[in-house]
């Protein structure tokens, strides 16, 4: 049989990230002003982002140099490795073969260091002491309390009220890393307060903690914000996730037929995928590549959403982008993949769907944990319930391949690990896992208050 896991020596781990609009059929849209509704200029972004980030979020080169430094830490971890799924496809009785690239094996238990530890080198090199941002499940939040953490700045936390409560060890993370973790919505912030004489009880959002988290950075001298996924520049550094794939499959021969991630802002989905988007649109592809984004039918932004310019956060704050959303005001159930609990999808991703370059599904949650706990039962590997979606749909497309008794080769991305995620999966267990159904009524409403761009 031949090797389960497939590593690439340190020496190759990427030294540049690749910058998918060189290759575009057509050029993003642009970002427009949330006061004026014109296109963006990058002055208007300087107040919370180093120069450094914003000239990454605008440029068409297609390579981008990762710094020295920025190397070396990422090598605390990286390169990562790329697993054949012997026995999930044993136990699914596929011809498939099915591969996984494990991102949960960083000291914070997902992808979001390959972002954290660039952004928080830009902005220490811009003499920022303090970085605010939001999390969601905690991952985005555990791995910039690190990457502040290594180069001697400040962290501040807004984490979404709902999974502030459901993952208390990742907020434990946080702290020891040293920073602070507040519950959004919060007292602290304006936005926060209007959230809260709205709704006491709010259970938080992304779009919301983004609100409070933009406004701390805009309100102190000292301190930038930082975003864990949706921006360009954000899901250009995760592109060292499908980079390194490319180099994995060639030394094993093997190319895929189908590339699966699951899908809340964009960031590791896009950062598995660009790469092999790329070599389709330079024609050096060896395979004609399907690409399957998955969601949560409890916030499904591509699947249900609409295709327009909306913000990116509840209080308006944020540069207006063309995206799927569910409209800024939409309030996502407390499901237990608080990473992907966003109104809104990646801009570049976006575009890409309603191009017809990529495809989108929606699974509720316990579909989601039956894939789980499969993956976990023959892999060994407890995987994190955002990472579950992707997993899902593997398993499906491995099934399908089965009924059409065709050799496919499926990649998935595992985007982290599911250890701090036990009270999900209790629920699971104990059959108390709820799947939430989105009404068509709810969403029309949080459609309808979308801005009008003419």
């Amino acid at each position: 049989m031949p090797n389960r896991r497939t590593m690439l020596p340190g020496d190759k781990m990427p030294t540049a990230w690749y910058n998918i609009m060189a290759d575009m059929p057509n050029p993003p849209q642009p970002y427009l002003h949330p006061g004026t509704q014109e296109p963006l200029t990058p002055d208007v972004l300087t107040p919370i982002f180093p120069m450094s980030l914003i000239e990454q979020e605008v440029s068409t080169e297609r390579w981008i140099d990762i710094p020295g430094e920025v190397i070396d830490a990422l090598r605390q971890y990286r390169p990562t490795p790329l697993h054949r799924a012997y026995r999930l496809e044993k136990m699914l009785g596929t011809p498939a073969r099915i591969y996984y690239k494990h991102e949960g094996i960083s000291p914070t238990g997902s992808h979001k260091s390959n972002t954290a530890i660039p952004q928080a080198y830009y902005n220490k090199q811009a003499g920022i002491k303090r970085l605010a941002t939001e999390t969601g499940a905690g991952q985005w939040g555990c791995a910039l309390s690190l990457a502040c953490n290594w180069y001697g700045m400040d962290c501040t936390v807004y984490m979404v009220k709902v999974s502030y409560h459901q993952k208390p060890y990742r907020k434990t993370m946080m702290r020891l890393w040293g920073s602070d973790v507040i519950a959004s919505p919060s007292n602290l912030t304006n936005a926060g307060r209007a959230v809260l004489a709205e709704n006491p009880d709010s259970l938080g959002s992304l779009g919301i903690a983004i609100s409070e988290a933009v406004e701390d950075a805009a309100t102190h001298n000292d301190t930038n914000y930082s975003l864990g996924s949706v921006l360009n520049h954000v899901l250009m550094h995760q592109t060292v996730i499908g980079l390194e794939c490319i180099e994995q499959m060639d030394m094993i021969g093997e190319y895929p037929d189908v590339v699966v991630g699951c899908c809340g802002g964009g960031s590791n989905f896009g950062g598995l995928i660009f790469p092999f988007l790329g070599q389709k649109f330079r024609k050096e592809a060896r395979k004609d590549t399907q690409f399957i984004g998955v969601e949560p039918a409890a916030c499904p932004s591509l699947t249900r959403g609409e295709y327009r310019f909306d913000y990116g956060d509840v209080a308006k704050t944020t540069p207006l982008v063309k995206m799927y959303t569910l409209g800024h005001n939409f309030m996502p159930a407390g499901i237990h993949a608080g990473g992907l609990r966003y109104h809104g999808m990646s801009g570049l991703i976006s575009q890409l769907v309603n191009e017809g370059h990529i495809e989108a599904v929606a699974y509720p949650q316990n579909p989601v944990f039956d894939a789980a706990a499969m993956f976990a039962r023959a892999e060994g590997i407890i995987p994190a319930p955002e990472s579950s979606h992707a997993i899902r749909g593997g398993i499906d497309a491995a099934l399908k391949a089965k009924a059409e008794n065709k050799e496919k080769v499926i990649l998935i991305g595992l985007s982290g690990h599911g250890f701090l995620d036990m009270g999900a999966y209790e629920s699971y267990i104990d059959g108390n896992l709820q799947d939430f159904e989105l009404p068509q009524a709810e969403l029309d409403k949080a459609l309808n208050e979308l801005p009008i761009i003419p």
